[in-house]
């Protein structure tokens, strides 16, 4: 890999490279993200699954997600093992980490923990790709690259349909599609870190072009951005 490729601007870090990410539930976002990690050899951080971790936690305790204080707590005690959790993907889960994503405590204390991660990636990275919803506005707005993927939202209530089903869970076409768009209208207008692309960010539409069509014109503009 070439000096320009991890060096230069990092999104406010010295270790290397930092890529945001950005979109909605299932426009594809983490699935370039892994791509692009693994080609750059960089290390790769979901950020959606530190909510969902903090959600899986809560519901297994019992607690109510839209419980501040309840999530905040396991929000700042949260580790990395906890991403490892086999039931992160679970529809109830994805539900419940969209209302623990408005609570100010947790963002906080989950923006500390996607910092240090692009600040050092593990592994001896050089350089990180993290996705989300609000990685290139607020956790690295200074990113190097940002990509901001998104889909019609019917495209993406099919996918999602249909990785339910390949998961072995209970799926229903149009409720899946009405909670996306509940979604999508909760993660929109929240106040704090609204789902939004960055002003510097390139937008993909994954419902427009296939994975590998993706993948390549986003390589294409890491690759531009490395040699200027």
């Amino acid at each position: 890999m070439s000096r320009g490729m991890t060096g230069g601007k990092t999104g406010g870090v010295t270790g290397g490279m930092v890529i945001a990410v950005d979109g909605p539930a299932a426009a594809g976002k983490g699935t370039l993200a892994r791509r692009l990690a693994a080609a750059l050899d960089f290390a790769h951080l979901d950020s959606g699954m530190l909510y969902r971790a903090v959600a899986a936690k809560l519901l297994q305790a019992g607690a109510d997600p839209a419980d501040p204080s309840a999530a905040a707590g396991i929000a700042e005690s949260l580790v990395a093992a906890d991403l490892g959790r086999d039931d992160l993907r679970h529809e109830a889960v994805s539900q419940a980490a969209s209302q623990v994503a408005v609570i100010p405590a947790v963002r906080t204390a989950l923006l500390a923990f996607q910092r240090d991660f692009a600040e050092h990636p593990p592994g001896g990275k050089k350089g990180a790709v993290l996705d989300g919803r609000d990685i290139g506005t607020v956790v690295c707005p200074d990113a190097a690259v940002k990509f901001f993927v998104t889909a019609e939202v019917g495209v993406r209530a099919a996918r999602r349909h249909k990785e339910l089903i390949e998961s072995g869970e209970e799926s229903i076409y149009a409720r899946v599609l009405h909670d996306l768009q509940d979604r999508d209208a909760r993660d929109s207008a929240r106040e704090i870190s609204p789902l939004r692309a960055a002003q510097d960010a390139v937008r993909l539409d994954s419902s427009k072009l296939g994975p590998e069509a993706v993948f390549e014109a986003a390589m294409d503009l890491i690759a531009s951005k490395s040699a200027s």
